[in-house]
């Protein structure tokens, strides 16, 4: 067994470019859900409509790629205002069947026939992201950081997304430690009390998921100039619940939670991964057991009941306040 290769898998997972999207849209999804207390479960439908806005922009309507980028979050904006101005008054599983039920509608619509001159239909859009790369300062060569090397491609992408991750941050902390933080987590914990102290909650639930959405939006931007290309199946239903799982694992309701979640889930993925592939390898797994094709399944499995085991052992999540929040709402 090679564990220096797990280990290199490992940390080349915790800071590369699955880690990056996901921190962005577990940041947007952590004002929803553990500063508002909104089960929402159609996050990847923010990260579709940023996506699909810079791709559509620059393949069909003929513009850059920069203006592509105004239009994806405002896209994630207008999506925020039509999914919220109805559902917004709903309360726990209702909006959690609304919204993803939102997000696998935005996914088909993309992928119909009928617009497949705009979306590309079930094939997607790609090539879009090249004004993102002319501008690479980083020259034609590999990059080796200690146990770990990236392409200037790569490099020029994490540099620019983890930046990203870290103004959003920022965000978040200035956000929670405000007046209009607080109110968040007084509509968190109790919206009938925050609404008898003359707080619109409404409102404050809109902004927030307004907010939270646009962060999810830059979140699907980033995975589009990542993949240069965008495609309907990407957005799937179930990586909301990963988004989930990697905000869980580092902590709702805490500034570097999502940051550090999303990047232990790509970490832990990957290095499982590796790990499990070498002892099929090695015949330490015999092939009645798994063979290399089930390494993939059973990967989740393992990260799964790991978590299974954070929630009972510490539900709050890695850096979480059992105080503050403890996911029995």
């Amino acid at each position: 067994m090679d564990f220096a290769a797990v280990f290199n898998r490992f940390v080349a997972a915790a800071i590369g470019d699955s880690a990056v999207y996901f921190a962005a849209a577990a940041i947007g999804l952590n004002l929803h859900f553990g500063y508002t207390g909104l089960l929402n479960f159609g996050q990847i439908g923010f990260l579709l409509v940023g996506a699909y806005g810079v791709a559509i922009t620059v393949t069909f309507l003929g513009l850059s790629f920069w203006p592509g980028i105004v239009v994806g979050l405002l896209a994630a904006v207008v999506l925020a205002l039509l999914l919220g101005i109805p559902t917004l008054r709903l309360r726990a599983d209702y909006l959690a069947i609304v919204t993803i039920v939102a997000a696998e509608i935005l996914r088909l619509t993309f992928r119909s026939v009928a617009l497949r001159e705009v979306t590309g239909g079930s094939f997607g859009l790609q090539g879009f992201a090249g004004a993102f790369y002319d501008i690479n300062p980083f020259t034609q060569s590999r990059y080796s950081f200690g146990i770990v090397s990236f392409s200037e491609r790569q490099l020029w992408l994490l540099v620019v997304g983890w930046t990203l991750v870290a103004v959003l941050a920022v965000v978040i902390w200035l956000l929670a430690n405000s007046p209009w933080g607080r109110v968040l987590k007084a509509i968190r914990e109790d919206e009938d009390a925050a609404r008898s102290l003359g707080k619109n909650v409404f409102v404050y639930k809109m902004q927030s998921l307004v907010l939270g959405g646009v962060m999810g939006g830059v979140g699907g931007i980033l995975l589009a100039v990542n993949q240069q290309a965008v495609q309907p199946d990407t957005y799937s239903p179930p990586v909301t619940f990963f988004i989930f799982t990697a905000l869980i694992l580092g902590g709702a309701a805490t500034v570097v939670g999502p940051i550090i979640g999303s990047m232990l889930f790509w970490a832990l993925l990957a290095a499982t991964d590796s790990f499990l592939r070498q002892a099929v390898s090695a015949d330490l797994i015999p092939a009645a057991i798994m063979d290399g094709v089930q390494v993939g399944q059973v990967r989740f499995m393992l990260v799964g009941l790991g978590l299974m085991l954070l929630m009972i052992f510490r539900p709050q999540g890695i850096l979480g306040d059992r105080r503050e929040l403890a996911l029995e709402r």
